[in-house]
């Protein structure tokens, strides 16, 4: 429907893995995102792979561009938007919709000395906003 936009599903964490894949790709073939998940899990069989990549089509998860013999899948939601999808649920599911008690959990966690200057110049530049 024109000027409905739907709700995406959210993604398995084997989709994910997939998710990933294709956005450090960009639009890929089957066998170009067989390869690439070859490189991670040396187990995965390229029919493994194309059974996931048309489960994820005919949930909206990957557009596929079928002008070529080899179908072109391309993520449909692109990185940032996705994983600000699932942090918000994250917040609202475990941390009962609070920012902070999330960050707090995560500064509690593994977090290295570069990541802490990281985030702290993060809050300096954004706190003048």
């Amino acid at each position: 429907m024109p000027g409905k936009s739907r709700k995406l599903p959210k993604p398995t964490p084997a989709e994910l893995d997939l998710l990933r894949l294709l956005w450090r790709l960009g639009p890929s073939t089957v066998k170009q995102v067989h390869e690439a998940q070859l490189q991670e899990r040396p187990g995965a069989t390229y029919a493994t792979v194309l059974r996931q990549l048309q489960i994820m089509h005919g949930k909206g998860l990957l557009s596929r561009d079928e002008r070529l013999r080899s179908h072109v899948y391309a993520a449909v939601q692109a990185q940032d938007a996705l994983q600000t999808s699932l942090l918000g649920d994250l917040i609202h599911k475990a941390f009962s919709g609070s920012g902070k008690d999330l960050v707090m959990a995560a500064l509690r966690g593994h977090v290295s000395e570069e990541e802490r200057a990281e985030i702290q110049r993060f809050l300096e530049e954004t706190s003048d906003e």
